[in-house]
């Protein structure tokens, strides 16, 4: 250095970067006046020498300034090669790292399964979140072992594609559920419950079977029967007489039947012709005018206005007698069918007191409940309790069943239903006798109308809706009107469960 700045003394010598610059700021000079003395010289000479010395000029230029640069290059050579040096090393020692960590992974991917694949998944995410930067192995379960990037990507794999598989059976079992339509049989005995069962299946499936109507035959012969001796039984105590004496032989013989246990036989001609004359006595015709002071199966007056056919030889039931017949419903009925692309479990049950215990294990995930009323026994009392009135007895039923919390979000379709044997007692027999506010006229609409606003005076709900339709359970045409719009009513309620209505 002291070649070129002229410097000897340690002491005075500048730092590092400014003897570079001092270098440069000296050099320059140095070789302005070398120059300018070549140029001096060279006009004292001949040509030839001045060509000469031309010539070891330019070299002595073309070689000086390289000779004083080296210092300089070789200092920026040195950083070059010590930078280059350090991301070879770098480099050599992250290639080691990731062939390492790929060896490893390959041994680690080989204990890797699909029971612990989710739970290392879980930890991997987990680390990847609370980690600030990415890293080449996972940190250590807490059994020791390490779970490796080749182990995470098949245990991601399995969790996805077990996650998908969920996925399809849960849709597909929703699609599947919302095809399942449960429907509940509710109301108070022999409100028509079992004869719209009977008219499901007469509707949606193939009717009944020739074995069917075998069963049935017996039961006809014992309603009809069944239904004159409640009539007999009933007169003395309503001060009634038959016509002429000779109606008491009569009516021994048929109680004589009874007690032989055979109301379940054909009739023979004797028990048929006197039960006919029977039925068309004076007495007999004014006690079953009054049979609502008594307890009288509906069908009564169908059965006993066809003793001729039912008595024949070869009588066999038909779907209108099968549909007429009364059974007391003990358990649970069930019955499937589809209508509609839906599947349809609709369950029967008791709807005497002691039956109703039996409903319980039926109300889970019922789709609606379909609640029935004997319109035309405003005017009568329960067989089991002949101090209540039933249409008080359904009214508190159906409260009861409408605003309990178990049906918070199930349908309640109300079917008002014996339509036509209201039509006919209303006009003798005053509404008054279950509703004595009522101030309306003796005729069918609007006295149907007044039963119908006080069945759904009881809902309590402001958002739940009451499904009302009159219905005649006896005409199939009927019911199977009114249950296609129940039908569409569920279909709507499901949609508008599931967002889409």
């Amino acid at each position: 250095m002291q070649k070129f700045v002229g410097i000897s003394s340690n002491a005075n010598r500048p730092p590092r970067k400014m003897k570079v610059a001092l270098e440069f700021r000296v050099r320059l000079p140095s070789v302005t006046t070398k120059t300018k003395t070549t140029k001096t010289r060279t006009r004292r000479r001949t040509a030839v020498v001045v060509a000469e010395e031309e010539e070891e000029a330019a070299a002595e230029e073309t070689v000086k300034p390289v000779k004083e640069a080296v210092p300089v290059t070789i200092v920026v050579l040195v950083v070059s090669v010590a930078k280059v040096f350090t991301v070879v090393v770098v480099a050599v020692v992250v290639s080691a790292a990731v062939v390492t960590t790929a060896t490893i992974a390959a041994a680690g991917s080989s204990k890797c399964d699909e029971e612990n694949g989710i739970k290392e998944a879980e930890r991997w995410w987990w680390w990847r979140r609370r980690s600030s930067a990415r890293r080449s192995f996972h940190p250590l379960r807490g059994d020791g072992a390490v779970i490796w990037p080749r182990c995470l990507a098949a245990a991601e794999r399995a969790a996805l594609a077990r996650s998908k598989q969920i996925e399809k059976n849960l849709k597909e079992d929703g699609i599947q559920a919302a095809k399942d339509i449960k429907l509940l049989l509710l109301g108070a005995g022999e409100s028509g419950k079992s004869t719209i069962v009977k008219q499901m299946k007469i509707i949606h499936e193939s009717g009944f079977t020739p074995e069917d109507f075998k069963q049935y035959r017996p039961v006809v012969y014992s309603n009809t029967i069944q239904s004159l001796i409640a009539i007999l039984r009933a007169m003395p105590n309503l001060g009634i007489s038959f016509s002429t004496n000779e109606r008491e032989t009569d009516a021994k013989m048929v109680f004589d039947v009874i007690q032989r246990m055979e109301d379940t036989e054909p009739f023979s001609e004797e028990l048929l012709a006197a039960m006919k004359r029977l039925w068309y006595d004076n007495g007999v015709q004014e006690c079953f005018g009054r049979s609502n002071e008594y307890q009288l199966n509906d069908s009564a007056k169908y059965f006993l206005d066809d003793l001729d056919r039912l008595g024949t030889r070869d009588y066999q039931p038909t779907e209108q007698d099968i549909l007429r017949t009364r059974v007391k419903t003990t358990g649970i009925v069930e019955v499937h069918f589809s209508f509609k692309n839906l599947n349809f479990k609709l369950f029967d049950v008791g709807g005497q007191r002691s039956e109703r215990k039996k409903w319980i294990h039926c109300f889970e995930d019922v789709t609606a409940i379909i609640f029935c009323v004997a319109m035309s026994e405003y005017d009568q009392v329960l067989h089991e309790d002949e101090t209540t009135n039933r249409m008080q007895e359904s009214l508190k039923l159906f409260d009861s069943i409408c605003n309990n919390k178990w049906f918070t979000d199930t349908s309640i379709i109300l079917f008002l239903n014996k339509k036509d044997l209201f039509e006919e007692k209303i006009r003798k027999s005053p509404l008054t006798i279950c509703f004595p506010e009522y101030a309306g006229a003796q005729a069918y609409s609007e006295a149907a109308a007044y039963i119908q606003a006080q069945f759904e005076a009881k809902n309590k709900s402001t958002t739940k809706e009451i499904y009302c339709h009159t219905t005649c359970a006896t005409d199939t045409n009927n019911i199977q009107f009114v249950f296609d719009a129940v039908t569409d009513v569920i279909i709507a309620n499901n949609l508008r469960g599931c967002g889409l209505y």
